[in-house]
């Protein structure tokens, strides 16, 4: 497993990580078992970082992580966790009192006093630009709260505010091999300033899998049934913004690249393994229903990836693929 630093936090973690929201809602039904057996998983295959927030299964997520860390309190591990989308997205609704009763109950729920990384969660745009916004962040971290902050982000121009500011530790956003932006112009950013990149929906919801048709069926449940055209949340969060048909006819081309470049492999093992050799990526976090997912996740951050194929991946980008991306990204 490659490491990485994890931007202004100095930690060095894996740079396959893993993403908890399947482990909290909104991905169909995964019981307690099976959310232990992936962690498990995921942390024997040399994943050395989680991801989270406080509204996955309203709290859910980070409990059962709380749970983990008591049962294995030898394991070298860094959590971040994400806040603020438990109430209604107006501006004024970050401040201090709010970050302080949000980051208790995450306290709380992960069961440990300072929180190694806390990420204001996709928080209206204004929020990016606020004075008052970092202060309350900065002073978290003088009480103890947090060892540090960051932001996860919907779009290049609110990633690109936060990178400006002294005190961001890392940035989060969507980029995998159908969302390219962030790679043009958020990553050589964020590299200049010595801020973390962790890059989230690395497989655009599944789609790089290529195990979807047309005729799949997601549970009622899924957000890839009901968020598709944005309804419930960002669309971006939805196969990455993309018309699903298009998707899957994109997601067919990458597959066959993908086997000539590593026959062994299989397609969403080469995705991952792709963005983990952009220059400035952190962390990649995709998701894990199942201890098996988990493991073959992990294990493309052992995998090489060639010029030619990355060239390959950008000419599918630019034929099939930036002319269908939402404009918002």
């Amino acid at each position: 497993m490659q490491q990485r630093i994890l931007g202004r936090t100095n930690k060095t973690v894996s740079v396959i990580g893993l993403g908890t929201w399947q482990l909290g809602a909104d991905w169909g039904e995964v019981d307690e078992a099976d959310a232990f057996s992936v962690l498990d998983a995921a942390y024997g295959a040399g994943v050395s970082f989680f991801d989270t927030a406080d509204v996955y299964g309203d709290g859910r997520s980070e409990a059962l992580i709380g749970r983990w860390l008591k049962a294995n309190p030898q394991a070298h591990l860094t959590v971040a966790t994400k806040m603020g989308r438990r109430v209604e997205q107006l501006p004024e609704a970050y401040n201090l009192d709010a970050f302080r009763a949000w980051n208790d109950r995450s306290r709380t729920n992960l069961g440990v006093d300072t929180l190694d990384l806390v990420q204001l969660h996709c928080p209206p745009t204004p929020v990016y630009s606020t004075d008052a916004v970092y202060d309350a962040l900065d002073t978290m971290v003088d009480e103890g709260r947090m060892a540090n902050y960051g932001v996860s982000v919907e779009t290049v121009d609110e990633a690109l505010a936060a990178i400006a500011r002294p005190n961001i530790a890392t940035v989060q956003i969507i980029i995998n091999a159908f969302r390219h932006k962030p790679l043009e112009e958020v990553l050589p950013a964020a590299r200049a300033a010595g801020v973390g990149i962790i890059a989230r929906v690395p497989l655009a919801s599944g789609l790089l899998t290529n195990r979807y048709t047309l005729n799949t069926t997601f549970a009622d449940n899924d957000h890839r049934n009901f968020n598709r055209d944005g309804s419930a949340f960002d669309v971006g969060e939805t196969f990455s913004g993309v018309d699903y048909a298009t998707g899957l006819d994109a997601a067919k081309n990458f597959a066959q690249l993908a086997a000539a470049e590593a026959p062994e492999a299989t397609s969403a093992q080469v995705a991952l393994a792709w963005l983990a050799a952009q220059e400035g990526i952190s962390s990649i976090i995709p998701g894990a229903r199942t201890a098996d997912q988990a493991r073959a996740n992990a294990a493309a951050g052992s995998l090489q990836i060639s010029g030619g194929f990355n060239a390959s991946v950008r000419e599918l980008y630019d034929t099939k693929l930036r002319a269908a991306i939402h404009p918002r990204w």
